[in-house]
């Protein structure tokens, strides 16, 4: 087994390059790109709101804008890139309404696309901001978006491993010969490494974004710790058990004896192409992974974060414990993912005292 030496740090840190900031600078480029094709107004609302959100938050508003402008360009038979910003005072909340209704199955670059009620519920929440920027600023007369109701949400069931499963999941990854032929070499080439990072999604509850942007050096092995970027830039401490530590050092191992692996490089997880390992990758070594084990349910990282938050909850039974840990701003949305862990534990509790035994005398 091998711990990090202060060399590994060093080298780990003669990157300035942050991630995350990278991530924004892209972003940001992205939006850049996006304004040239929406309203010219839409400028002053994207830059004026950089004070209070995100570059991911603008550059997502920037999609979400060049959807509702085409639309309203087919609708009003009049050019994008032509409308003034008195188009916001012509439009009606019928308008708005009869957006979101065409949303349910739509076009985009020649690319047919559905929308459930959450995603129209994202893109009300973005014309209404556009609105309300406007308006509080006295440039149009009217906010009709206010006027148009956020679409029901029909709660999902909450899909997550339960009982056996993640024990039989890390099992079946773990093992040297869970598959056939070819694709067993490739799966002990990969094992170590996806058997830590499914390790620390289980033992964490991390975001799948928080965990592709992780360093070598962003982890302390002596406090069993790691700082972590949420959402929103935020930096927070997260800590894991002995079993996610195993897991972390028996890969650092294997990595730092990957020769092609650039010295510089400090990404803690790295691709078969020795490069930072993407988002997608890992959703497809967890879909694959969990098929073998789990084939009726369709888990995925977020799904294995709410694993995390499940069995979190059912040991400490804080749900505030469970909103901090998982970096939720509000702990109404935790409590919202796990109210049906509250009803079986209330029927569990219902269940423990008998009327006659229990209140004998």
């Amino acid at each position: 087994m091998v711990k990090k030496t202060d060399d590994q740090n060093d080298k780990n840190k003669v990157i300035s390059n942050n991630y995350y900031n990278d991530r924004s600078e892209r972003s940001n480029d992205k939006t850049d790109e996006l304004i040239a094709e929406l309203p010219y107004f839409c400028a002053e609302f994207l830059y004026g709101t950089a004070n209070n959100t995100s570059a991911l938050t603008r550059m997502n508003y920037a999609y979400d804008l060049r959807i509702f402008f085409e639309y309203i360009s087919k609708v009003k038979k009049i050019k994008v890139t032509d409308m003034q910003l008195s188009i916001l005072d012509e439009l009606k909340a019928y308008d708005i309404e009869r957006f979101l209704n065409y949303l349910s199955n739509y076009v985009v670059r020649n690319k047919k696309e559905t929308c459930d009620e959450r995603g129209k519920a994202r893109k009300l929440s973005t014309i209404r901001a556009m609105y309300r920027y406007f308006f509080n600023r006295d440039k149009i007369q009217f906010n009709v978006a206010s006027k148009v109701e956020t679409p029901k949400l029909h709660e999902k069931e909450i899909i997550r491993l339960e009982g056996d499963e993640v024990r039989r999941l890390l099992e079946f990854v773990e093992n040297d010969d869970s598959y056939d032929g070819k694709k067993n070499a490739y799966h002990k080439k990969l094992k170590t490494r996806d058997f830590a990072i499914l390790s620390l999604f289980l033992g964490t509850g991390i975001r799948i974004s928080e965990l592709v942007g992780l360093n070598v050096d962003d982890f302390d092995f002596d406090k069993n710790s790691f700082v972590v970027t949420r959402k929103g830039g935020n930096r927070t401490i997260l800590f894991y058990n002995d079993e996610v530590k195993e897991a972390l050092y028996d890969w650092l191992d294997v990595r730092y004896s990957i020769k092609e692996v650039d010295p510089n490089d400090k990404a803690m997880f790295i691709s078969l192409k020795n490069q930072r390992i993407s988002t997608r990758a890992v959703q497809v070594l967890v879909k694959n992974y969990a098929q073998q084990v789990t084939p009726l349910k369709n888990i995925t990282p977020h799904k294995l974060r709410s694993t995390f938050g499940t069995n979190l909850y059912r040991q400490t039974g804080d749900i505030y414990a469970v909103s901090d840990f998982l970096g939720h701003k509000d702990v109404n949305t935790t409590r919202k993912h796990y109210a049906a862990v509250s009803k079986d534990s209330r029927k569990h509790s219902a269940n423990i005292v008998s009327l006659k035994d229990d209140y004998d005398t």
